[in-house]
């Protein structure tokens, strides 16, 4: 059989993308092998996923408590109604509240465990890159100017996961599509929204906010859905995000590192380190000379660049 030449053509990009996803899964597999060789950081990572948790929780118990008299409020027309339609129309809304918050909550849970754990993660996700070879563009950003924007750019964040998070939860309801395509879209959406929070240290560490995470992860979509999917598979878990999240702070650096051209393994013995003294004070946003996004295979030429840079500086 002959396989026509058009053919051959298309296969190749989609297994491309799909390496490229599984690569992005793999990530994951690495920050969670560093973070559980160092038992510091075990502890230094678990401690703001537990507050959030906590605080998750008890939200979520608050609202099953009240669940019933809300239903009855969203539904007043539902009042003349006979006994049974009633209840059973109340029943499905009060589980449709239920839902709706479940996944408002996985949505926005690595956002406020990011800034109630900032300090936590930055470590974290420094100790990862000093590993890789350090931050040869790294730009001193104000502490409070760098949280103003972090808090901003989550905001964001949150308000686009929840103008999209709650049609995908609703149009799970339609027959067949909803078990279908719907869970798969949500899994994307989802993963897409994880990585752009996930990746945000290793961004402003660099002086680059939101906008630069955009464009650097679109320019590596399938490597950076990966990661983000199978972090929100995990979420989904019970404990998942306790568990999970200081890995993912770590998977984060490496994608960072990746998206941006930099290595994501250990420099050979005898090579010294990248400087991470900070490169200049220039505005949160605006990217230092020399270390705008890179293909992954101009990756050496581009930090050896950014190293010369530096050190004319």
């Amino acid at each position: 059989m002959v396989t026509p030449l058009g053919a051959s053509r298309a296969v190749t990009p989609a297994v491309g993308a799909v390496r490229q996803f599984l690569s992005g899964v793999g990530l994951l597999v690495r920050g969670l092998g560093l973070y559980a060789r160092n038992p510091k950081l075990v502890l230094l990572g678990i401690v703001p996923a537990l507050i959030t948790g906590t605080l998750f929780l008890a939200g979520f118990v608050g609202l099953i408590y009240v669940v019933s008299d809300l239903a009855g409020w969203l539904t007043p027309f539902a009042d003349d109604w006979s006994t049974g339609w009633r209840d059973l129309f109340r029943l499905v809304a009060a589980f449709a509240i239920l839902g709706v918050a479940g996944l408002i909550g996985v949505l926005t849970f690595t956002a406020v465990t990011l800034l109630i754990g900032d300090p936590f993660y930055e470590k974290i996700s420094e100790r990862v890159e000093e590993r890789c070879g350090g931050v040869p563009d790294q730009v001193d950003v104000p502490f409070w100017r760098s949280l103003r924007h972090s808090l901003a750019d989550s905001v964001r964040l949150i308000a686009l996961s929840v103008l999209i998070g709650i049609p995908l939860f609703v149009a799970g309801f339609l027959p067949v599509l909803g078990q279908t395509v719907v869970p798969v879209l949500g899994a994307l959406f989802g993963g897409w929204i994880l990585a752009l929070e996930l990746v945000g240290a290793p961004f402003y560490r660099r002086g680059r906010r939101l906008p630069d995470r955009r464009r650097a992860l679109r320019a590596n979509r399938p490597t950076a859905l990966g990661f983000g999917v199978a972090v929100f598979c995990c979420f989904l878990i019970p404990l998942g995000a306790v568990l999970i999240m200081p890995a993912a702070v770590a998977g984060a650096a490496l994608l960072a590192r990746r998206s941006l051209g930099l290595p994501i393994d250990p420099p050979p013995p005898g090579t010294a380190p990248a400087s991470t003294a900070p490169a200049s004070t220039a505005p949160l946003g605006s990217a230092p000379v020399g270390s705008a996004p890179a293909r992954p295979e101009d990756g050496a030429g581009r930090q050896d660049m950014a190293e010369v840079e530096v050190e004319e500086r």
